[in-house]
This record gives C-alpha cells, structure tokens and sequence, in this order.
C-alpha cells in the first residue's frame, strides 16, 4: 500500500476528465458523465479521501440504524421512544434508498448490481420498512443490515483476511461429502439414543413421546443441557452420562476433519510459483498469480 495520503479522486480518473474536458474543473460543476465517474469511483472505491470517508459513513449508519432496530423490539424502550425510534428507522431508509438508487445508476453493468450478493442485501436493507406499510412485524427483518457491515473489509483493507477466509471456505467444500456423512452419523445417533432414552424414562418422567426424547437426547449430545427434562431412574441416569461424555467427542470430528483439508491446501498453495514476480503462495486451482497477475503454470499432477 502506497504511503501517499489520498485525495479526493484518483489521479487516473481526474487525468480521464481532464483528457476528454480541460475545463472540467474550472467551470463550476462537472457534467453529469463526468459527476457519474466520480460518484462511481467514490462509491464503490476506497483509495480516495471521498471514497474511505463515504463507507466510514456508511459503516456508521448501517450501525447507528442497528442500534435503532433492536431498541424498538424492547418493549419498554417502545412504549417511551417509539415515536423517535420510527423516525430515526425511517430517516436511514430514505438515506439507504438514496444510496442504493445511485449505486445502480453509476454501475457499469446496473443489472450485475442488482443481482449480485451485495446488490441483495442493499434492497434487502430497505425493503422491509416499506413492507410495514402493509405487514405489521416485517421492519424487523431489516437485521439483515448486519450482512451490510462486511463492508468493512473494504474500508479497513483487510485483503490477507479475505484470502484466509477463501482458504477456509475452499477446505470447508472440499470436506462437505465427509461432514455429510459425520451429520448424517450424528442424526442416527440421537434417533437411536432419544428412542432409547424414551423406552426408559416414559411419559411419567417427561419423556412423553419419541421426538421430545430425541429433542432432549440433541441437547444433551452438544452439551447445551437446557435442563427442562432430565432422567430419573438409574440406567437413564447412565446412559445421560454416556451421551454427554459423547458431546465432546463431537467437537473433535469436525474440527480434525476441516484441519486436514486446510494443513493439504496450505501445502498446495506453496505448489505455484508465479515467473514473474516469484510468489509462491497460490491456490491449487489459482490460474493467475495473486499478486501481478501473470498467467500460472498447470500445477502439477497428485
């Protein structure tokens, strides 16, 4: 990252206007191409002073409008400042609504936008205060905002943290067929344990139908032990201590199966070695080098 402070636009997008309108920015107002440019390049950039400063506000907002969200489900906190907290949820939608309608207009591609993930969540963040209008409840939808706040990332520059987080994500479907199985495992477990546990205990001692036996035999299994049922006799007793035993076994299977497969692509990644700059930590499946963006080698066979 370079150690020049940031300006207000980059340097390449003002050499751009200026190329194409050396007046651009002695006339007052550029004009609205050029003001759809900068939009753009504030929005959806964080190299500029206009850029960092616009998401810094945007992380605050989405905060502050958060903050506002859960107050309002409080029902003393209501019944005394609901009439502040409704204005407060209302100013951030029209502020929200505002955004996203600029966001679509300077786009390159609107309709990519619309339908990307982020694109979502941000007409996702509005969406349910206008519902209210019509279904009562559904302004407490609008905790989705939280999904908002991963772009923070941006703002913070926190590229490694990504890249480990796409490492996680790739070891984590590379072990999908084998946590299937582990689940799949699990699910039998209680099934076999509840119906155990109800042939035991009996409706006499809470246990009063399989499922709810199943239910307890899933609490008791993830060393949750919610406490509202709870054997009696000595053999239920027993096999309780069994299965709690059992719990913590269950933490370890995940965790080792995951940990494989991160400590294999890890090695993977230090197979590509990029010609040109000689960045040697790649993906498996990486065709271009992370860091200059030259084409990589195939990598080599198992």
């Amino acid at each position: 990252m370079s150690g020049k402070k940031p300006t207000n636009i980059s340097h390449g997008l003002k050499e751009r206007i200026l190329k194409e309108d050396p007046l651009a920015f002695s006339k007052g107002l550029p004009s609205l191409r050029h003001m759809r440019l900068i939009i753009r390049e504030v929005i959806f950039g964080v190299e500029t002073r206009w850029g960092r400063g616009f998401d810094v506000v945007l992380l605050w907002a989405i905060v502050i409008s958060l903050v506002a969200i859960m107050l309002e489900s409080v029902p003393e906190i209501r019944a005394e400042h609901g009439p502040l907290l409704h204005t407060v949820e209302w100013f951030f939608t029209v502020l929200f609504t505002i955004e996203y309608i600029l966001r679509l207009w300077v786009a390159e591609t609107p309709r990519k936008y619309a339908f990307s993930f982020l694109g979502v969540v941000d007409l996702m963040a509005v969406l349910p205060t206008y519902l209210s209008l019509f279904i009562v409840g559904s302004q407490f939808l609008l905790v989705i905002r939280t999904v908002r706040l991963l772009r923070v990332f941006r703002i913070l520059k926190l590229v490694r943290y990504l890249s480990g987080a796409n490492l996680l994500v790739t070891a984590l479907r590379a072990s999908k067929e084998k946590i299937f199985v582990f689940i799949s495992a699990v699910l039998t477990t209680v099934v076999i344990l509840g119906t155990l546990m109800y042939l035991i205990e009996g409706g006499e001692n809470g246990f009063d139908s399989i499922p709810r036996s199943i239910y307890w035999a899933i609490v008791t299994l993830t060393t949750v032990g919610y406490g509202d049922i709870a054997p009696v006799t000595v053999i239920g007793q027993f096999l309780a201590a069994f299965i709690m035993i059992m719990g913590y076994g269950l933490i370890a299977v995940p965790t080792g199966i995951v940990s494989v497969e991160l400590a294999r692509f890890n090695v993977d990644r230090r197979k590509r070695c990029c010609h040109r700059c000689g960045e040697e930590h790649h993906l498996l499946e990486a065709r271009y080098c992370q860091r200059c963006g030259e084409k990589l080698d195939p990598p080599d066979p198992e």
